[in-house]
């Protein structure tokens, strides 16, 4: 997968949509055509914040440099990616609990025939990364050491060597936030 074609993708405004399953008090459902991707791991439906759980994807508006030398951006890039997935997979999501602003989801995609975790898709396909808690510490380590594999791999957004993992940009605005005080 070529990154241009991704910001293509992302740049067309592909969004995907969600329709409640139709089993009764069921909190799950399925991603359909029509939903509003806002980032690489976040959507709006009927009006709701969803966010997938340990998933934390390049920030809007943090540059990397392709492979040609030119500046993109890398949330658009974990944008793309998250749509590409739901519109090829339909992914089916479980919520996890919730907070008064946000959703909080667990989905599995369908690949060939295998049921796949859609958020250790796009940390392994290394587009997006695992979440990291305030202590520091990932929110569900497995998906740290899949992100160390991508790594590894040099997959994804790996490849290029100026990418930086948004925990870290967000750790470093918060401290320039703090100390502006």
């Amino acid at each position: 997968m070529k990154i241009p074609a991704i910001i293509r993708i992302a740049i067309l405004g592909i969004t995907v949509s969600a329709g409640f399953s139709s089993e009764a008090g069921s909190a799950s459902f399925a991603l359909l055509p029509g939903v509003t991707l806002e980032t690489g791991d976040s959507w709006i439906m009927e009006g709701r914040h969803y966010r997938l759980y340990g998933v934390q994807a390049c920030l809007r508006g943090s540059p990397y440099t392709d492979r040609s030398g030119k500046r993109r951006d890398c949330g658009e890039a974990s944008l793309a990616v998250l749509g590409a997935y739901v519109r090829d997979t339909r992914p089916t999501c479980a919520v996890l609990f919730k907070t008064a602003a946000t959703t909080y989801v667990a989905c599995s995609a369908t690949v060939g025939s295998d049921r796949l975790d859609l958020a250790d898709l796009l940390i392994a396909s290394g587009f997006a990364f695992a979440a990291v808690s305030p202590d520091g510490l990932p929110q569900y380590p497995p998906y740290a050491v899949v992100e160390q594999m991508a790594r590894d791999r040099n997959v994804g957004l790996w490849q290029f060597g100026d990418v930086q993992h948004p925990a870290f940009l967000l750790a470093r605005a918060g401290q320039a936030k703090g100390g502006a005080r």
